[in-house]
């Protein structure tokens, strides 16, 4: 099987998982042996102590640490990530359960759990967050700081999506292909294809396709 074969099918797990199992997890491959799970230890230290601290990819000075943290995001990450992404200087990602697409971007000082499956050319701008997981906090009787996580919902951002600096995905969300979050923006909802949302909670501003189009044409 192609890379790129891999990486659509797990895009196309990642749809199901949106329309009604969003409490899925990537982790469906064969049982690991040690060399491999010491593989991707060994990766993911050296990526959260050294790559995510070097330089921009963007300055002179940068010296292929761009490479280096895909490189090595790409050694412990349990879904595919394409060669062609670029993680920016200090980017934290908290997940192995991650699928990225070509040419798309990890902004500087982004903060991504997993599951989380992002699509072709997707930008991406400084310091966005996206959340998989709450706090529980259904149980009165104990402090919600006893009470742990809930189980964790995917999130989905399709192809060619811009999400604005601070921007803040939630959980169990979908970024529809062509849309647009504007920076600082709380999306908290499934966003439909072509759209510009904003605000706190994110709301459609407009559609680029233009005014005439109808969101109810774009079901999510």
């Amino acid at each position: 099987m192609e890379p790129h074969d891999d990486h659509t099918r797990l895009l196309g797990r990642a749809w199901r998982m949106g329309n009604g199992q969003p409490n899925g997890t990537m982790r469906s491959y064969p049982e690991e042996g040690r060399d491999m799970r010491l593989g991707r230890f060994a990766c993911r230290v050296l990526y959260m102590l050294v790559a995510r601290r070097l330089p921009r990819s963007n300055v002179p000075w940068a010296l292929g640490s761009g490479r280096l943290r895909t490189l090595l995001v790409r050694g412990f990450a349990t879904g595919y990530v394409h060669p062609t992404v670029n993680i920016e200087h200090g980017a934290e990602i908290t997940t192995s359960e991650i699928t990225v697409g070509s040419h798309s971007g990890i902004g500087v000082n982004c903060w991504i759990q997993g599951p989380l499956f992002i699509g072709d050319d997707v930008m991406m701008g400084p310091e966005c967050r996206i959340y998989t997981r709450n706090h529980a906090s259904s149980d009165l009787s104990l402090p919600m700081r006893k009470q742990g996580f809930e189980p964790p919902e995917a999130v989905i951002i399709e192809d060619d999506v811009w999400l604005g600096a601070r921007s803040m995905i939630m959980p169990g969300t979908r970024v529809a292909r062509g849309s647009i979050v504007a920076a600082a923006s709380v999306v908290t909802k499934d966003v439909p294809p072509f759209s510009v949302v904003a605000g706190t909670p994110a709301r459609i501003v407009r559609n680029r396709r233009g005014p005439e189009t109808r969101t109810e044409d774009f079901p999510t």
